[in-house]
């Protein structure tokens, strides 16, 4: 007989069975702002269903089980023979299988396709993060092979397949395959330059053997990997394959697997070189300038990545409200509620918008736009990135205790909310790298300013944020101790700019008052109360099938 005393009563519905991407406005209307019209109607059919996709319960299923049941390391066999390999749970297979055959790692070959990726990859994020590495990674290899026409012949049309083909075998005979990174050592980190793993030349063209470790190593049963080792004429680019072409396994050890804080469901790993066969990408020497695009590309998926989490978590947020009711009404209509929803919304807002717009930049490839990305990316990838774990960690708490129970989803994103300001290069290292855009590259800061220039005058806040960054870089006094908030600056103007452009005056208003013309507290949900805070908070609600 069921217990009298248990009646279950206002709890929110699971969402569940929506369109992650035709209830998302920002993006669907990002997509239909950058794509052009010849392509749109594709685009969009392809992106709704991926949307549906990821706000099915399925899907959810496979990103809970992916990360209940984290990958597991394979050393040796029964004989004791080495193997290196990695198991993953069926459900990691699936989420990356169904990310494939959407494109997500096909974007330098179609139209619009680094708009119509990003969109897709911040729509998949939200069903489950962790396999977006490698799916990152095998997107952003292609410009660095394409510094060897040989190499890309072979290889991208494996990278840029729509199908994934699991396990590991001769790569050439798969009709698809997946690529990882390999930089960092123990010693030096972020500075590659002190990079002690040694490539010696073969006799045969473009031959090394590779003798080292690689600190972290991501996604380890990929088909090849992008590494730096030095070589007799400096550090630089090699190709490193899981299996040769006579179907042999390459000297590829693991050592462990990381015990990560989130991105469980990923396995990133520790791996020693030891006569491993390797294949020069590029000239000797040159290693960082031929792997930099690909660093650059996994950057812009940092930011979308991290876009996609705001919004999954802004989503959760606004909708549980929409259903709560406490004293005496919704949670969405209490007033300060309202004020912390509307002070997310806008960080998930500006967060979409940059990325789409940086995308943008990649599929124009015109000189103007890649100067404007040399300073904007390092800087959106800073900000962004870092209001990720505030933004995640305060949509958390709209839900109470609820929101911290691992059913909700929400540790889970605020697990991996921290990740993407760390991989491919932490705050400090973005910060100095918009330094040396600005030292080394005097036509990036020409081509941003000429873009948050075409909102000057439309807002007196907005309009004296742009004064204050000129007068700021005026003064290079102690400019290295001022990196952090030099890039948050252009961050913010770049935000408020785009916003102002494209985005309901409400939004842009909100937008400009708060982040740009200081009326803001410290904590978010500090909003100025007088401003049309519904509206923001409108304009985010997921609305369920």
């Amino acid at each position: 007989m069921a217990a009298t005393t248990h009646t279950v009563t206002n709890q929110v519905p699971p969402l569940v069975g929506h369109d992650v991407f035709a209830t998302d406005r920002v993006l669907s209307e990002a997509v239909e702002r950058h794509v052009e019209p010849g392509v749109l109607p594709v685009a969009l059919e392809e992106l709704g269903e991926l949307g549906r996709a990821a706000g099915s319960a399925q899907a959810q299923e496979w990103g809970a089980q992916a990360n209940a049941h984290p990958p597991v390391l394979r050393t040796h066999d029964r004989y004791g023979h080495r193997v290196d390999e990695v198991e993953f749970h069926p459900a990691w297979h699936r989420l990356l299988g169904h990310a494939v055959s959407a494109g997500l790692t096909d974007a330098w070959g179609r139209p619009a396709g680094h708009v119509r990726r990003a969109a897709g990859f911040l729509v998949w994020t939200q069903a489950e993060a962790g396999h977006g590495c490698p799916l990152s990674m095998t997107h952003a290899a292609v410009p660095a092979l394409r510094t060897d026409p040989e190499l890309a012949a072979v290889w991208e049309p494996l990278l840029t397949s729509h199908t994934y083909v699991e396990g590991l075998r001769n790569p050439h005979e798969k009709a698809g395959v997946l690529f990882g990174m390999g930089m960092t050592e123990k010693q030096g980190g972020s500075d590659v330059r002190s990079n002690t793993t040694r490539a010696e030349p073969l006799s045969g063209e473009g031959a090394y053997l590779l003798t080292g470790h690689k600190w972290f190593c991501s996604a380890p049963m990929s088909d090849g990997f992008l590494v730096l080792a030095r070589a007799p004429g400096g550090l630089s680019c090699f190709l490193v394959p899981r299996v040769l072409p006579d179907g042999t396994r390459n000297v590829f050890l693991i050592q462990r697997l990381k015990d990560k804080l989130g991105n469980r469901s990923n396995a990133s790993a520790e791996v020693e070189f030891d006569g491993t066969w390797a294949r020069l990408v590029g000239e000797e020497g040159r290693g960082v300038r031929t792997i930099i695009e690909m660093v650059a590309a996994t950057r812009l998926d940092c930011v979308v990545g991290s876009a996609g989490l705001m919004r999954q978590a802004v989503a959760q947020a606004v909708h549980h409200s929409t259903y709560r009711d406490v004293f005496g009404g919704p949670l969405i209509d209490k007033p300060l509620m309202r004020n912390v929803l509307a002070d997310l919304a806008l960080e998930s807002e500006a967060a979409t918008v940059l990325a789409m717009r940086l995308a943008a930049a990649y599929d124009a490839d015109t000189e103007a736009e890649r100067a404007f990305l040399r300073l904007a990316l390092p800087a959106a990838k800073y900000w962004v990135t870092k209001r990720c774990t505030a933004v995640v960690g305060e949509a958390l708490e709209c839900l109470g205790g609820n929101g911290y129970v691992e059913e909700s989803g929400l540790p889970r994103l605020l697990r991996e909310a921290p990740l993407n300001s760390i991989w491919e290069g932490s705050g400090n290292v973005q910060a100095l790298d918009v330094l040396r855009a600005l030292q080394r590259e005097p036509q990036a800061l020409d081509a941003f300013l000429r873009e948050v220039g075409k909102a000057r005058g439309a807002d007196h806040r907005l309009d004296a944020a742009i004064k204050g960054l000129l007068t700021e870089l005026a003064d290079l006094d102690g400019v290295e101790g001022r990196a952090r908030r030099l890039a948050e600056r252009f961050a913010l103007v770049l935000q408020g700019s785009l916003l102002v452009r494209w985005a309901p005056p409400e939004v842009a208003d909100t937008f400009c008052a708060s982040r740009l013309g200081g009326d803001w507290g410290a904590a978010l949900g500090t909003l100025p109360h007088s401003l049309d805070l519904a509206s923001v908070v409108a304009r985010a609600r997921p609305v369920a099938d």
